[in-house]
């Protein structure tokens, strides 16, 4: 009996006492779980109470301890400090996350704190300020980025569109925001009623019209109010019918009738005799930009350029007796052979319909907010007389799995006429035929028939165009075209 208790207890130690080796062994340096590097960054909320005071969000990752620089002798070791500052200025704020092996990752950003009342006077000045359109360069741009803000159109001081130059938008030390027409109302393309599209005209209610009959008189000459966020740089318009840069313009894209406030983003920056502020609208699709100035030295300000100099030439003209295009190849067309613009209409693809005549595949290219396939004479290029023609044709297909949802592709289609020779923004001057709702069949070939009598009263025609899918949005699609035909 005492030899088998002594074997039972040399085998309860050789067990058990190898049990703490093999722990220590599992629990190796080899073992040890990898720290991942930290990442640092973080936002800040600048207080309504007392604008020298921010608080700092902390959101960096894989970090323990952090370091706070804030650019003014002062920092912290908190994971989410609140800082006073002791006066205004531009501070380089720097985060250092750490983590528990050592390794470490910085952030920094700007910060910019304003004195509320001395960024109102820059506004507003002591008792009001006014604002007009800067007369040097481009004075206001709309493009994909706030990188490249002028890219897709930009308008400069040339005599294109004088009336705008006038305007003077002035903001109150009281909050008043007064928009001064000056009795002259640019007719923005597709805002406007056609009779005065594309044309500076009186400031009147009853020029003020949309396409449809809207009443747009609201954004006539009135008096507004409106809220200014220094620690942002965002104004706010308040009051039916208030805007700034271009009526359509509002604060989450364009729209087509007045709105009720409207807001953006500023900055304004002081030179000799005049300060500049630089208004940005900033969506998801691009951005509209705004350039104004306010002159302190009258004589500084430059002239209006009231009347545009000549642009383009004048092409010879051409009155066909065939023309068209059937899109079976690259050469079944008469004299309408150069296809371009940024939607793609590809000749010579099969009939999604299953016929055995080639057709045109027009692509919407996706990424593009305005388009439309172009078509102008070949091999030259001439002025279109359309006095042998009384209607036009073109054969459609709108496949059945066609996606129109909001914000998307839309039930929509436009084709229309102009001149892109001598007109330096062909789309304020178009003629043109809108097709939407259930007038635009879907998933069979159809023919849309279009009268000229407004078209031959025109003689300076050189381009013919077709959108499809509406505008306004990036989203892209493919259609099918045949048969263009004048007869």
């Amino acid at each position: 009996m005492k030899k088998n208790k002594f074997d039972f207890l040399k085998k309860f130690i050789v067990i058990f006492g190898l049990l703490p080796v093999f722990l220590f062994t599992a629990c190796s340096d080899d073992d040890d779980p990898v720290l991942e590097d930290p990442i640092a960054t973080f936002q800040y909320e600048i207080s309504d109470q007392n604008w020298l005071e921010v608080t700092f969000m902390n959101f960096s990752s894989n970090a323990t301890s952090y370091s706070w620089n804030f650019d003014d002798g002062n920092s912290s070791t908190e994971e989410n400090p609140t800082h006073v500052y002791a006066e205004a200025g531009n501070y380089d704020v720097t985060l250092t996350a750490s983590n528990a092996a050592g390794a470490s990752a910085s952030f920094t950003q700007t910060i910019e704190i304003k004195d509320p009342d001395e960024a109102l006077a820059l506004l507003a000045g002591q008792t009001s300020k006014t604002w007009k359109l800067y007369r040097v360069d481009a004075s206001m741009g709309v493009g994909p980025n706030i990188d490249a803000p002028y890219d897709w159109w930009f308008l400069e001081n040339n005599g294109s569109r004088p009336c705008v130059y006038f305007h003077e938008f002035t903001f109150t030390r009281n909050m008043e925001y007064i928009f001064d027409d000056k009795g002259s109302f640019w007719g923005e393309g597709g805002i406007f009623n056609e009779s005065v599209e594309g044309t500076c005209f009186e400031a009147i209610p009853g020029n003020m019209i949309g396409p449809n009959g809207e009443d747009l008189s609201a954004w006539l000459g009135a008096t507004h109010q409106f809220e200014y966020v220094p620690s942002t740089n965002t104004v706010t318009l308040i009051g039916e019918g208030a805007w700034i840069g271009i009526p359509k313009v509002a604060t989450d894209g364009e729209v087509s009738s007045p709105q009720t406030s409207v807001s953006f983003k500023i900055e304004i920056t002081q030179h000799d005799g005049y300060d500049h502020m630089y208004v940005k609208f900033i969506y998801d699709w691009g951005v509209w930009v705004f350039n104004y100035a306010s002159y302190s030295d009258p004589n500084l300000e430059p002239d209006v350029v009231e009347e545009a100099e000549p642009w383009g030439e004048d092409l010879p003209n051409l009155t066909p007796t065939e023309l068209g295009h059937t899109f079976e190849s690259e050469t079944s067309f008469d004299h309408l052979g150069a296809i371009g613009g940024t939607s793609v209409i590809t000749v010579g693809q099969d009939d999604p319909a299953g016929g055995e005549t080639k057709v045109g595949m027009f692509e919407r290219v996706a990424g593009q907010q305005w388009q439309e396939a172009q078509l102008r004479t070949y091999p030259d290029l001439y002025d279109i007389q359309f006095d042998n023609f009384d209607v036009a044709k073109i054969d459609i297909y709108i496949p059945s799995d066609t996606d129109f949802t909001e914000g998307g592709l839309q039930r929509f289609f436009v084709f229309g006429f102009a001149d892109m020779s001598q007109t330096q923004e062909w789309w304020n001057s178009p003629t043109q035929f809108f097709t939407d709702g259930d007038d635009v069949v879907v998933g069979e070939w159809h023919t849309y028939t279009f009268d000229l009598t407004d078209v031959k009263e025109r003689e300076d025609i050189d381009m013919i165009f077709l959108g499809i899918g509406g505008g306004g949005h990036e989203a892209g699609g493919i259609f099918y075209v045949r048969n263009l035909v004048f007869e």
